[in-house]
């Protein structure tokens, strides 16, 4: 409402003095296109610590500029320089009179806060509002488009602080920031930042403008009764000094305090370079930021002349005023383009103009820059080197690759020790040598060298201490009316018990004092829930939890955990009884299907092993009798490694061999579970487990106040019905004793850490299946509390030095069942666990066979070829079979024999041959001689 007021007023006063001062002149307009002089403006405190140097870079940057006529070509720039004096009114009436000259752009303001209102200026007039200071995240080119930044923007700042925070594994931080739109505004960027780490300001400590000494030191009192230690100061340069002198005074600069300030500082550091030793002394190991700008001969240059530049009136270099010179030129650049592009400078102050119809207040007397559009846009492209590295704006008109260096304040000046990049975040390596690589954003590219902190240590604060305000911590304790060893409320200052004496131990090992009040909760009738112990967590009823409380996804939502201090999960108890031998004890290591299973592969193996030496093991032929009980024989031998039948054939050797290795696993399986069976006591329950409770309709114990009955409901979908609540462990014995038809319970689901109390007296039941869930116990304290890690370091500690184990002897060990060695009934040896086995050894009978058979066709279609072409299919079929059933020896003397008469056969027919041609050959020799007389008798 004040800033509106003091905006309105400005308006009011700059109307009043252009209505009544000035004559109204329609247009104004410079006939040519490139005019010798072009007024721009520039406003910011010249006694402020960025005002002093920026005057002197930005006037240094119209000489340079003026003094080259290439940038220009010709045309030089005019500025007008007016000091706000620290005044945001001043500065909003030096914006308006600047109109009087037709200038084109302003340069400033400093002050993010006095930006706001001339923005709309800027908007209203189309003047680009070009600040090198003005950082301000909320400055948005959406709500003002004529405002320009030409420096960093605090998001980025915010940033990288948030990962410094990151960085060093805090969660906290307590902001302390001047009250004005720059505070706030930087403030809730840090927030945002911080949230997206899963971290978070703690507290926010305002301090209004300008501030007394007796204000900051109010505040800073206030901050140091906090928890966290890590503390954010975003305040003005003009002042910030006087606040760390304060907390310097305070003690606030000590031992186990981190201090980070925004870019303010690393300002008065290079501007009034040396400090005082007083101030340097308030200041030792408070970390700082300084915006970055490239190693580059253009800087080099720049920084070499500044002496001469500062001669008359030394100042200090700092990062603003580099900014600041590189604003100048990159305006110069966007003019000589706007000319290039045909721009004009005119200005339009008639009452036509609609941004600029004010009633009654005359504002139509200010003018309206027509090339205004055209020359923020060139400013927006223009891509230039300058003493900061590249000038180039992105998309959203933040300049490109944001970057900061990370300063530590030691001694009588200060270190770098690393760098923050908006491309590949913390890191020791300057940002330029990463802008070419890919982004890297694994936590060990993270790096900075080490720090020294406040009071001259180097090792990493905690980051937080326990409020010093005086209250005690609250911690809610379950009443509980049953299993008093875990928590026993004797009365309001007699609280013991197994939980407490782990809390209290864990207390001990902290390296600070916490004072704190165990006050029981419950109406010690009944048991309360857990889960309403830890939601009064976050109704802030109690500051923390402990007892006997698990640790479960719903719980977990609102609050945080320690480490467990004992393992634990839901199991079934249940009735059961002893179970002895009897006289069918030796089947029960195999379950039937087992045993069915390999009786079969038993008549199987040695089936095939019978095929595999019929026809050349006399020991695997005879009647067909005798063949049937030399099998039977065989296979059922090899169990006791008995058998003595030798095998010939490579196959049967192979088959044998492997199915010797399946009886050797199944034999000893068999020995070591019937062992266990006739040795172990054995117990049996008709309930298996959880699945049987599931399946069955039986009524189902918990214990009152556990969480099992929502799990049970919930993720079970067991009927509400079927549970019922058990208050004591007595209670539980008589239910599980009378069993769901005499009004009791099935079996009871409970956490294992009760039930291994309860059965240590009670034998007659037992834990039946197995443990269905895993959680453990911790102690709850609210989110985000430091003291929950502390405490799980300590809970560490306690059960690596054998604490945790003597406490828990100490309340939970208890004489344990005379039949100590008794356990639930041994689980039947099933198929599945061999089914590999049989896999392999079925596979192997397979494989020979088909090995044998296609060796028995190869050799009967050798030995039987004339056979088989005489003979029908039928009949093929029976001498095959004959020739299987064959011995192999008389097939092979045989088909010798054949060979034989077959040799013979061709002999025989070959000397008939030759006798017949030697007959024939005599009487054709012999015809002539008789043939001879009769002729001449007939003549």
């Amino acid at each position: 409402m004040k800033q509106q007021f003091t905006m309105n007023i400005a308006w009011l006063l700059a109307s009043m003095i252009l209505y009544n001062g000035f004559p109204i002149i329609g247009v104004s307009t410079n006939v040519s296109t490139r005019p010798e002089v072009v007024n721009i403006g520039a406003i910011f405190s010249f006694q402020s610590v960025i005002g002093k140097a920026a005057k002197v870079a930005v006037e240094a940057a119209i000489e340079d500029i003026n003094s080259n006529p290439d940038i220009l070509r010709g045309t030089k720039l005019n500025l007008q320089l007016k000091d706000s004096n620290y005044s945001g009114f001043l500065a909003m009436v030096e914006a308006l009179l600047f109109m009087e000259r037709d200038t084109v752009a302003i340069i400033g303001p400093q002050s993010s806060v006095t930006a706001h209102v001339i923005s709309h200026i800027a908007n209203a007039l189309r003047v680009p509002l070009l600040s090198f200071s003005s950082t301000d995240p909320t400055l948005s080119p959406i709500q003002f488009p004529f405002f320009v930044r030409t420096a960093q923007n605090d998001l980025y700042q915010m940033a990288a602080i948030a990962e410094i925070i990151d960085h060093f594994e805090w969660r906290e931080a307590i902001a302390i920031y001047e009250d004005d739109d720059h505070g706030r505004n930087g403030i809730a960027a840090l927030g945002d930042k911080l949230a997206e780490r899963r971290c978070r300001i703690s507290y926010k400590a305002r301090l209004s403008p300008d501030p007394k000494q007796d204000e900051i030191a109010d505040v800073l009192v206030k901050v140091a009764l906090r928890e966290s230690r890590i503390l954010v100061v975003h305040v003005p340069g003009s002042w910030g000094l006087k606040l760390f002198s304060v907390a310097q005074y305070l003690g606030m600069l000590g031992t186990g305090y981190v201090w980070i300030a925004t870019t303010w500082l690393s300002t008065v550091l290079d501007a009034n370079s040396p400090l005082s030793q007083d101030a340097m002394d308030d200041i030792q190991g408070v970390v700082t930021l300084r915006m970055y700008t490239p190693d580059s001969e253009l800087k080099r240059r720049f920084v070499s002349r500044w002496s001469n530049l500062t001669s008359g009136n030394p100042v200090g270099l700092n990062a603003y005023s580099l900014y600041a010179y590189d604003t100048v030129w990159l305006l110069a650049h966007a003019i000589n383009e706007f000319f290039n592009q045909g721009g004009n400078i005119s200005f339009l102050y008639n009452s036509r103009s609609p941004e600029l119809r004010g009633g009654n207040l005359h504002l139509d007397a200010l003018g309206v820059f027509q090339g205004g559009n055209l020359l923020l846009d060139n400013i927006l492209k223009t891509d230039m080197k300058g003493v900061t590295g590249t000038v180039r704006f992105t998309s959203d008109r933040n300049l490109i690759h944001p970057a900061y260096e990370v300063i530590n304040v030691i001694g009588n000046g200060h270190r770098r020790i690393g760098y923050w990049s908006n491309h590949s975040g913390l890191s020791i390596v300057p940002p330029e040598t990463l802008w070419a690589k890919p982004p890297n954003g694994s936590r060990p590219s993270k790096t900075l060298h080490g720090v020294v902190w406040p009071g001259q240590t180097t090792q990493k604060p905690r980051g937080w201490v326990f409020p010093n305000s005086g209250r005690r911590l609250n911690v809610g304790v379950p009443h509980r009316v049953s299993y008093r060893e875990f928590v026993s409320v004797r009365g309001p200052d007699a609280i013991t018990g197994y939980c407490v004496d782990v809390f209290t131990a864990a207390l001990n090992l902290l390296p600070y004092a916490v004072p704190y009040k165990l006050i029981p909760f419950g109406d010690g009738r009944t048991s309360p829930s857990g889960t309403e112990l830890v939601s009064l967590i976050t109704a802030g009823v109690f500051d923390a939890a402990i007892g006997d409380i698990a640790i479960i996804t719903n719980r977990t939502n609102m609050a945080d955990f320690t480490q467990p201090y004992i393992e634990s999960g839901l199991v079934v108890v249940a009735p059961v009884r002893r179970k002895n031998s009897d006289a069918l004890s030796f089947l029960r290591p195999f379950t039937r299907r087992m045993w069915a299973v390999t009786a079969i592969f038993f008549l199987v193996v040695g089936t095939v092993v019978w095929f595999l030496e019929h026809r050349m093991n006399d020991e695997f032929r005879g009647p067909p009798r005798r063949q049937v009980v030399t099998i039977l024989w065989f296979s059922f031998s090899t169990w006791f490694f008995a058998h003595r039948e030798t095998t010939v054939s490579a196959l049967g050797r192979i088959i044998l061999v492997i199915w010797l290795f399946v009886v050797l696993i199944i034999n000893s399986s068999y020995t070591a579970s019937l062992t266990s069976i006739l040795t172990v006591q054995q117990l049996t329950s008709p309930i298996k487990g959880i699945e049987t409770l599931v399946l069955s309709k039986d009524p189902i114990g918990y214990q009152q106040g556990s969480f099992a009955r929502n799990y049970l409901i919930d993720e079970l979908k067991i009927d509400e019905s079927r549970l019922v609540p058990l208050n004591s462990p007595e209670e539980s014995a008589k239910a599980l004793e009378d069993g769901p038809h005499k009004g009791g319970v099935a079996a009871m689901v409970d956490d294992r850490a009760y039930i291994e109390l309860f059965l240590s007296t009670r034998c007659e039941f037992s834990i039946v299946g197995q443990e269905f869930t895993k959680n453990g116990w911790g102690f709850a304290f609210p989110r985000d509390s430091p003291l929950a890690m502390d405490m799980s370091t300590a809970i560490l500690r306690l059960s690596e030095n054998g604490d945790l184990q003597r406490i828990h002897d100490k309340w939970l060990l208890r004489r344990a069942c005379s039949y100590q060695g008794a356990k639930m009934e041994v689980d039947e040896l099933q198929l599945k666990s061999f089914w590999g086995l049989f896999l392999i050894c079925g596979l192997a009978c397979f494989i020979a066979l088909l090995i044998y058979f296609l060796k028995m066709v190869r050799q009967f279609s050798r030995h039987n070829s004339e056979e088989l072409e005489l003979s029908g299919r039928s009949a093929r079929v029976q001498t095959f079979l004959s020739f299987v059933d064959e011995k192999e020896e008389e097939v092979k003397s045989r088909s010798k024999r054949r060979q034989m008469e077959r040799a013979s056969i061709r002999s025989e027919d070959g000397s008939i041959s030759s006798s017949n041609a030697n007959s024939i050959n005599r009487n054709t020799s012999e015809f002539p001689s008789n043939k001879s007389p009769g002729t001449s008798t007939e003549v």
